[in-house]
């Protein structure tokens, strides 16, 4: 018999605990006002979900994922997502099939709604398929307003970045310097990180060009691997 989302959700329920639901639901920040105001979860670690994911990516129908992607559940929702990240690397000979995986991540954009979806994801999927192809979509997601869909903009650039490829961000994170969300000054911050394992001097010519705009919270998850003297100068203004 063709497994079904039912079929997925109970693998999914075998590793459910109700006591990690509860500190996962307090670490996403379920609670009124919070940024995860209202996500479910049932308790089950990632490592729980990537297994599930990866057993049945070849075998649900497109479809199917398509609508766990939808579920009102966390995990649900991140064992989908994940087998569209399956999909996409097991096909390297396939375009069609790529095809159909960034398609249906994009058809899910509105249910990548915090931050361990986005950031599990976006760099894996969208950045390779972007790649060598134009990078509009990741300017309409940077631009949207839209929270989850901004930090999928900034993450996804993580991939370039590795390769050495820096214009995008640079470009978005100049953009958000002032931005409302703690989420996304993390997210600026851990990127120009990353910059900076590959190229320091790089990185800190964005720094110094920017400091005055910065957010506390980008500057300090920028300079995290910095010698602590140095890092102290940094925090004081005094890096020049």
């Amino acid at each position: 018999m063709e497994p079904t989302e039912k079929t997925v959700i109970e693998k999914l329920e075998e590793f459910a605990d109700n006591d990690k639901a509860k500190i996962l639901s307090r670490f996403f920040k379920t609670g009124p006002g919070e940024y995860g105001e209202g996500d479910i979860f049932i308790g089950v670690t990632v490592p729980a979900v990537r297994k599930v994911a990866t057993e049945y990516y070849d075998k649900l129908a497109p479809e199917r994922i398509k609508t766990l992607a939808a579920s009102p559940v966390h995990e649900h929702r991140l064992a989908a997502l994940l087998m569209m990240v399956c999909m996409y690397q097991k096909s390297r000979r396939n375009e069609a099939l790529r095809k159909t995986a960034v398609g249906l991540y994009l058809a899910s954009l509105d249910h990548i709604n915090n931050w361990d979806l986005v950031d599990l994801t976006a760099p894996k999927i969208l950045a390779p398929w972007l790649e060598n192809r134009d990078r509009g979509l990741l300017y309409e997601l940077s631009e949207s307003g839209h929270l989850w869909h901004e930090r999928i903009a900034i993450v996804t650039c993580l991939a370039f970045i590795r390769k050495g490829d820096f214009d995008d961000i640079f470009r978005i994170a100049e953009r958000h310097l002032g931005h409302r969300h703690d989420l996304i000054h993390k997210a600026i911050g851990w990127m120009l990180r990353e910059v900076g394992k590959k190229d320091e001097t790089a990185m800190t010519r964005f720094l110094e060009e920017h400091y005055r705009r910065m957010p506390r919270t980008a500057l300090r998850y920028a300079i995290e691997r910095m010698e602590p003297s140095r890092r102290k100068r940094w925090l004081n203004g005094d890096f020049c």
